[in-house]
């Protein structure tokens, strides 16, 4: 049995489910999202538009493996209609600077060049200080999609620590050279 998929998922006011088919459209105030759900192999209710149950036809192991995650991924996409994710990145190196330019994102990362980042649909980053970005959005994995494309154009360098990091990320750092 699946811990995380018996837990019901709470709708707040703000929130409209629908099914059509095999497909859960999550429409809220940030945005809306539609989920493929298979329905040939979960139970899924929608109790007076208040919390959604998702609950196995039958529990064999390719249901235990999948129960959980797709209970999450609903999850996600209610949280993310109503208050969406967040992700804070922080560039550390001497000249480094981010800047906004209309709908891309630039970036002057010590290259001989600046980068330009063209910003998705459904992402809105803002520069807080010009070392400081704020990646929002309301489709988690398009947050995240989007903060580990930018920390790949600096990775972090292990012995001064030097590039793209999130905020509170923990950074081994190698000892250098001895005499």
């Amino acid at each position: 049995m699946s811990k995380i998929g018996k837990i019901n998922i709470s709708i707040p006011d703000k929130v409209k489910v629908a099914i059509a088919g095999n497909i859960l459209n999550i429409e809220g105030p940030l945005g809306k999202k539609s989920l493929n759900i298979d329905l040939e192999m979960f139970n899924l209710d929608i109790k007076e538009g208040k919390e959604i149950s998702l609950r196995p036809k039958k529990i064999d192991q390719t249901t235990k493996r999948l129960w959980g995650m797709n209970r999450s991924l609903i999850n996600n996409a209610v949280i993310g209609s109503v208050k969406g994710f967040e992700k804070t990145l922080e560039l550390v190196g001497v000249g480094y600077r981010a800047a906004l330019k209309g709908n891309q994102l630039n970036l002057q990362l010590g290259y001989s060049h600046d980068i330009n980042y063209d910003i998705p649909e459904g992402i809105k980053i803002s520069v807080e200080k010009q070392t400081t970005l704020k990646v929002t959005g309301y489709d988690k994995q398009l947050v995240g999609l989007v903060v580990s494309k930018i920390k790949t154009f600096r990775k972090i360098e292990p012995y001064k620590g030097k590039g793209i990091r999130e905020k509170g990320q923990h950074i081994l750092k190698k000892e250098g050279k001895k005499k």
